[in-house]
């Protein structure tokens, strides 16, 4: 830092200026003792002590009658007051003359801060800070140095960077000092401070900072769970670290709807999920002349009622095939057991068929498809019939004697229950009905002929005849009437 004390000035007819004295005053004197001399413009004579070098003229040409001086490296004990004395020869005699007034230089604490220019900064690219040092005086260069406070607010050096020091002469007696840091830019650099610290000789110091700006932008982070099941809320929040802040925009694969857009981090929030809301997403963040795309894929989980296909009636040494199926996901592990038993009689995954095969009337009954799914279990039940029919048995006396009763049931073991019918083979039957079987009885389950005061007549062959879903079979007996 330095102050320029401004002077010219006039002389008489025959004065020829020589030397240029200037004193700083002490206090209560003349202000011309040798002793208070800061500066003489005859080399050889000595200055008061702290301004040797410190003092010169703008003009170092007398003859130009320009006497100002600029002191460099100004301190505080340079405050006071000066005073100027032009020595000279006047007609070839030794003179000279001093102004009458004084001047009052005022040092005062350094209030100017120095420029810190900042360009537009990006992650990756080299950059360059300036510090300009304030002041425009050629006096003694000052140091500049950079320092960086991260977001701990410990104050450092940038790693990785370089500083190179100008300086920039902008007339004979002013300079303009100039440093400039290089480094690379970086995320961990943003919202941080540099400061430019000056220290002139003397020990004054000033300092200026600028919080710094970078464009960055990270990757694309995704959080939410991938699975939900139906009916609850999806909720996926994709977010981007970045500067300036990022457009965040959802979408669904296959769909030119976007489902929300928000800057820096957006929600995707689907109320009652469906299975139609399976699928793959994509959040998508632009950032400046960049896009960014994260995909994740999400699914429903959910589980329908248990199906189940297959006959329900069959006959006795048939094939029972029941299948049942469940529609879900993740596939329902499907298990086939029998009600009243613990033994699983299949499993599989999705879809399980239970084959037996010869059925018998032990596999009727009540099956049960049980499926599990993750934390919870359907069953669906269905009855099995298996339908069978055994030989017809005929019970009661075959001989019997005139005038008796005749009393014959014919049972027939069966599921569902046989039509049973009796008819009788006599002649007398043929005879009457040209041929032609004669219904004496029928009855389901068991049927039972009666005929009262039998007669010879009665005598002869009785077929039981049951009738079941596409099966018939007969049974008979020979009936002989005695006589009394």
């Amino acid at each position: 830092l330095c102050v320029v004390i401004p002077c010219s000035f006039t002389t008489g007819f025959g004065f020829t200026p020589k030397h240029i004295v200037w004193y700083k005053c002490g206090p209560y004197t003349r202000c011309d003792y040798d002793y208070e001399i800061i500066f003489h413009s005859k080399n050889n004579i000595p200055v008061r002590y702290g301004f040797e070098g410190r003092v010169s003229l703008l003009e170092p040409d007398i003859r130009q009658k320009n006497c100002s001086i600029i002191i460099n490296d100004l301190k505080e004990s340079d405050s006071g007051s000066y005073r100027i004395r032009v020595n000279g020869e006047l007609y070839r005699r030794e003179d000279g003359f001093a102004s009458i007034q004084k001047t009052t230089v005022l040092v005062e604490g350094l209030s100017q801060k120095p420029r810190v220019k900042i360009p537009t900064l990006t992650e990756g690219q080299q950059a360059s800070l300036t510090c300009v040092a304030p002041g425009l005086c050629s006096g003694s260069v000052p140091e500049i140095t950079w320092t960086w406070r991260g977001a701990g607010g410990t104050e450092s050096y940038i790693t990785g960077n370089s500083t190179a020091f100008r300086t920039k002469n902008l007339t004979a007696f002013t300079q303009r000092h100039i440093s400039t840091l290089t480094f690379n830019s970086s995320a961990e650099h943003h919202n941080t401070n540099v400061t430019c610290k000056i220290r002139f000789t003397g020990g004054k110091t000033t300092e200026g900072d600028s919080t710094l700006k970078v464009n960055y932008v990270k990757e694309v982070n995704v959080t939410g769970g991938t699975n939900v099941k139906e009916g609850e809320t999806l909720n996926l929040t994709c977010s981007v670290e970045s500067f300036p802040p990022s457009l965040i925009m959802w979408s669904k694969l296959g769909s030119d709807i976007t489902l929300h857009n928000d800057t820096g981090s957006a929600t995707l929030s689907i109320i009652n999920a469906t299975t139609e809301h399976s699928g793959q997403y994509v959040c998508t963040a632009k950032h400046m002349n960049n896009t960014l795309q994260e995909n994740i894929n999400i699914t429903v989980i959910y589980i329908r009622t248990p199906q189940i296909i297959g006959n329900t009636i069959i006959k006795e040494g048939d094939v029972l095939n029941l299948t049942c199926s469940v529609e879900s996901f993740p596939p329902s592990l499907i298990m086939w057991s029998k009600l009243g038993s613990d033994i699983t009689l299949h499993n599989d995954t999705g879809s399980a068929t239970l084959s037996i095969i010869n059925a018998t009337t032990g596999h009727s009954g009540q099956y049960v498809c049980t499926a599990k799914h993750m934390n919870n279990t359907l069953q669906e039940n269905i009855n099995i019939t298996v339908m069978y029919i055994r030989t017809p048995q005929i019970t009661g006396n075959t001989i019997i004697k005139e005038g008796d009763v005749l009393n014959l049931t014919c049972s027939v073991e069966s599921f569902p229950p046989a039509l049973i019918m009796w008819r009788d083979l006599s002649s007398k039957a043929n005879n009457k009905h040209s041929g032609a079987y004669t219904n004496l009885h029928n009855d389901t389950g068991s049927a039972t002929l009666v005929i009262q005061n039998v007669t010879a007549e009665d005598s002869g062959q009785y077929i039981c005849t049951a009738t079941h879903p596409d099966t018939t079979v007969t049974s008979s007996v020979s009936v002989i009437v005695s006589c009394k």
